[in-house]
């Protein structure tokens, strides 16, 4: 119990901070992303507005006077200086004219790009029709030159993509190497904290445990005596009616504090795993029969029908056994069976099936078969609202449910919890108000070495 709330306890401290450390990584990440585009972005607008200014204007000779004077750009002066200084940053240069004609570019080959002037920067993908294998992306940054209202061309500078992945790329590796890293060492650290802070609860509990073990263990001889003095008195001839009345009282508490006392010893002992089991093939036919022998002379005064029905099949080979504890199996029958007795009305029924399990008909292996027990009764039903809790220690259903008898000490469905699971078996209760209740006991079955007649 306290190893998995330990272990729940360290994968919280890891899920919170894995959370953390992704939220962290991601603004991080876009953080840095933007700032590499907005540096490229900036250097290509610096690069425009140099170039811009170092143009080369000069107008264009016309034969007809009075006409207005029309500009062009000296090519071969503009762009001299220009190719050096662009190639040791990596930026390169297009000029077009205004029709979008390439005239003078630093490229190797022209770009199958259209012209789009955008002063914000755009990433372009380049597919190279020769070799598709060297395919690549460019920022660019287009400004359409004018004077006036004469457009005098378009100059488009662009830069290497590859400037900003590669960071990014390496950002991303290290990111993970780093997350990575220090979610091993949380899960680390979370799994000593959870350590630290449960053993305080774990001390505690195995106090609680050996308290109840040992004040439960202290109990069962005063009350045995009280049960034995009460009962020597009831035997005396001369006692009045209204003692005698009163001792019959004291002895039905008392029995029913005996019956308290063994419960809590028997789930301390079962808690602290102080009891050393002693496994032996049990027939479960064998031992059906024995706790329904016992339950039905209770049943026929109750004017209840109590039966077992046993339904053979080939896989079983007739051979009903489980590996586990006689006694233990016994009073978790015996528990199951009682309920049903005491929560159905007179004239109800009550059937008790065993067979082998039905998931498991298609494998005939001794070892991965189970057997099932099913105890269903036509009684009073149980709410949905309770059936979460019916196996939590001291939790009483319903009041009302206790019309017959004395009222139970809400220990018996814990007790058959911890007894299935002690032979690494399943327990479940079906039920519905006014129809009846079915409790389905799953088993794994134990092939005997020495199969009985």
């Amino acid at each position: 119990m306290f190893q998995t709330t330990r272990r729940r306890l360290a994968i919280w401290y890891t899920a919170v901070t894995a959370v953390l450390l992704l939220v962290f990584a991601t603004g991080f990440y876009f953080y840095v992303r933007n700032t590499l585009i907005d540096r490229i972005d900036d250097t290509l607008n610096h690069v425009v507005e140099i170039v811009e200014r170092t143009l080369a204007i000069e107008p264009i000779s016309s034969s007809s006077r009075g006409a207005k004077t029309k500009l062009q750009v000296n090519i071969q002066t503009s762009f001299r200086d220009s190719t050096d200084a662009v190639e040791d940053d990596h930026i390169d240069l297009e000029w077009f004219s205004p029709t979008g004609e390439l005239l003078w570019s630093t490229l190797s080959e022209p770009l199958n790009v259209p012209i789009r002037a955008n002063r914000t920067g755009e990433t372009v993908w380049i597919i190279n029709n020769k070799l598709q294998d060297q395919n690549y992306s460019l920022r660019q940054v287009t400004q359409r030159v004018e004077i006036g209202r004469q457009v005098l061309g378009y100059l488009r500078v662009s830069h290497p993509w590859f400037e900003v992945t590669k960071p990014i790329r390496q950002l991303i590796f290290d990111l993970i190497l780093g997350a990575s890293l220090t979610l091993i060492c949380v899960a680390a650290i979370g799994w000593l904290l959870s350590g630290l802070a449960i053993a305080p609860v774990r001390e505690s509990y195995s106090r609680l445990k050996q308290f109840t073990a040992d004040a439960s263990h202290e109990l069962r001889n005063p009350i045995a005596t009280i049960q034995t003095n009460v009962q020597v008195a009831l035997a005396e001839p001369d006692i009045e009616p209204q003692q005698h009345q009163q001792l019959q009282v004291i002895e039905r508490l008392t029995r029913r504090l005996g019956r308290l006392v063994d419960d809590l010893l028997f789930l301390a002992r079962q808690d602290s795993g102080i009891v050393q089991q002693q496994w032996v093939d049990v027939p479960l036919d064998a031992l059906l029969m024995e706790v329904i022998e016992e339950q039905l002379a209770i049943a026929l005064t109750q004017n209840l029908s109590l039966c077992l029905e046993i339904i053979d099949s080939p896989d079983t080979e007739n051979n009903f056994t489980v590996l586990g504890d006689w006694d233990q199996l016994a009073r978790l029958f015996t528990n199951i069976v009682s309920n049903a007795v005491q929560y159905t009305p007179s004239g109800g029924e009550i059937e008790v099936e065993l067979q082998l399990a039905a998931k498991n008909k298609r494998n005939s292996s001794p070892i991965n078969s189970a057997l099932q027990i099913k105890v269903t009764d036509t009684g009073m039903g149980i709410s949905p609202e309770a059936l979460p809790h019916l196996f939590d220690r001291f939790y009483r259903a319903d009041p009302a449910r206790t019309h017959r008898s004395a009222a139970g000490s809400g220990l018996g469905l814990a007790i058959a919890k911890a007894i299935v699971e002690n032979h690494r078996g399943q327990i479940r209760i079906d039920s519905q108000v006014d129809r009846g209740t079915a409790v389905t006991v799953t088993i794994p079955a134990h092939k005997s070495e020495t199969s009985r007649p």
